[in-house]
């Protein structure tokens, strides 16, 4: 008896020790090129992220990009650091996933409804992107936790 109790202890510290947390998801990320690197933050429970770096390579005469690709020609002149390209995840504990946000793609200017897990590396976030609400008919990337420096 007092092992199946030790053992039922210790399935629980377990369970306690490698169940994931809304906020896992902040921090600073590469995207899955290795170009950009995105900032997740959270607000009431709400993430979003914003590009906060971009290699060098990418800039044309010495300037970030601009956004051209977005279909509101007002924003296309916009630089493509410190626009916000995630938006609107919430945590579900029940399914271990960010859902219910939008994804931005500034390559091609268009937006889809997206979620967010990991699998077994908290340093390895997956998201996928889709359209008309059918999560299998979508793209999926994944970006690699890093530092801002």
């Amino acid at each position: 008896m007092k092992k199946i109790l030790i053992l039922f202890l210790f399935g629980l510290w377990l369970n306690t020790v490698s169940a994931q947390k809304a906020s896992d998801i902040t921090g600073t990320w590469w995207n899955d090129e290795k170009t950009s690197k995105i900032e997740v933050v959270e607000e009431d429970g709400v993430f979003s992220g914003t590009i906060v770096y971009l290699i060098p390579e990418k800039y044309e005469n010495g300037q970030p990009p601009k956004d051209d690709e977005n279909p509101d020609p007002a924003l296309r002149n916009r630089s493509v650091v410190g626009l916000q390209i995630l938006s609107s995840l919430k945590y579900d504990a029940s399914e271990q996933e960010w859902q219910g946000g939008r994804i931005y793609d500034p390559k091609s200017g268009k937006t889809y409804d997206c979620f967010g897990w990991f699998k077994d590396d908290p340093n390895t976030l997956f998201l996928k992107g889709y359209v008309v609400g059918i999560k299998w008919l979508g793209k999926s990337t994944e970006w690699t936790r890093t530092s801002l420096n």
